[in-house]
């Protein structure tokens, strides 16, 4: 293969409206790349601090001495963990029912739920925004590209095909290109919405259980949470 129909040599003597294509392409490639290496980061570190609560959470800890030492934590089940226990211990000695400080409670470790989801999940729209147009840019470079090839074409008497093949490689790089870029971020988004799920299913879980410490606590008075 002669250096004219080399990748590189196919791109540079491309139409500018493909080189833009290639380059927006290429942007969104880098961009993507960027944010699954960013996500691969918080999910790890988010399942290990989640995983080193639990336990502590479940070896007996008081709960006192559990948000204290969880006190740094801020993400996942320690914030949400803090979220309940704070609110419950600005309750407990109120004259408010058992019931009303458990729904105070509840309604605090929701809004904490809720903004852990949208931590882990943010970026995930643009991975799939990625995933599903990035094709179509590179075939509408594509056509632009057989477009361009078979206008050049139409002043020639008789056209061969080594006068169509470089016209015709030169458009398909762009779809080939949206491939490279498509393919990665598509698999990424539906790996890391796995990942994620199990972890939500298990904030929520630990919400429930959580409560119910709480509501045997509040039926025995005399035992206060320090």
């Amino acid at each position: 293969m002669g250096s004219e129909l080399s990748i590189f040599g196919l791109i540079a003597n491309s139409s500018w409206v493909v080189k833009i294509i290639m380059l927006i392409l290429l942007a969104g490639s880098v961009w993507s790349w960027t944010v699954i290496f960013q996500k691969i980061k918080l999910i790890r570190s988010t399942k290990a601090v989640s995983m080193k609560f639990h336990k502590a959470f479940w070896s007996g800890t008081d709960l006192g001495t559990l948000a204290r030492n969880f006190k740094g934590d801020t993400v996942a089940l320690p914030s949400i963990f803090q979220a309940g226990f704070q609110n419950f211990l600005k309750w407990q000695d109120s004259k408010a029912p058992a019931s009303q400080i458990i729904e105070n409670v509840e309604r605090a470790m929701r809004v904490a739920f809720v903004r852990e989801s949208d931590r882990l999940e943010v970026q995930l729209p643009f991975l799939a925004t990625i995933g599903s147009v990035s094709p179509y840019v590179g075939l509408f470079g594509t056509v632009w590209g057989i477009m361009s090839a078979f206008v050049a074409l139409g002043g020639v008497e008789q056209a061969t095909l080594s006068m169509v093949a470089p016209g015709i490689a030169e458009a398909l790089i762009a779809t080939a290109m949206g491939l490279f870029v498509a393919i990665p971020a598509v698999i990424a988004y539906n790996r890391f919405l796995a990942s994620i799920e199990p972890l939500l299913n298990e904030y929520e879980n630990f919400q429930d259980e959580f409560v119910n410490i709480l509501e045997r606590q509040l039926s025995q008075p005399a035992r206060k949470t320090s």
